[in-house]
């Protein structure tokens, strides 16, 4: 059964970072593509960004220069480095597994297994 557990979420200010922080078991964890959504507040859960078992990575565009997921196949963890922060990335973000091995998930959410969520809050 495959866990996801996120950590580092928190409060900051406009133009701050944080890094996020997803330990995943219950598999091989390199076989498989990491991701991570957001969901702001009365709007539908987004991809942000997603990496696959070969490090090839896609962002969405209004992350794009700020933000950077990678992950250490060692420590069976993926990280979301997030700077420059701006209030509208405000959200729940979400950790995700693909759900099959070896093969790239939609980034329209599809065929992901989810964490439970952290929350970032930027403040203006």
């Amino acid at each position: 059964q495959v866990q996801l557990v996120e950590s580092g979420g928190g409060l900051v200010q406009t133009g701050g970072s944080l890094r996020l922080s997803c330990a995943a078991s219950g598999r091989t964890f390199s076989n498989y593509a990491m991701g991570w959504f957001r969901q702001a507040p009365g709007k539908e859960r987004v991809f942000v960004a997603r990496i696959s078992w070969i490090d090839s990575t896609d962002y969405i565009d209004s992350v794009k220069g700020r933000f950077t997921i990678s992950r250490d196949n060692v420590k069976n963890t993926v990280y979301l480095q997030m700077n420059s922060l701006k209030p509208e990335d405000t959200a729940v973000y979400y950790c995700a597994t693909g759900r099959y091995s070896k093969i790239l998930p939609s980034t329209e959410g599809g065929s992901w297994y989810w964490g439970q969520g952290t929350q970032v809050t930027v403040s203006s």
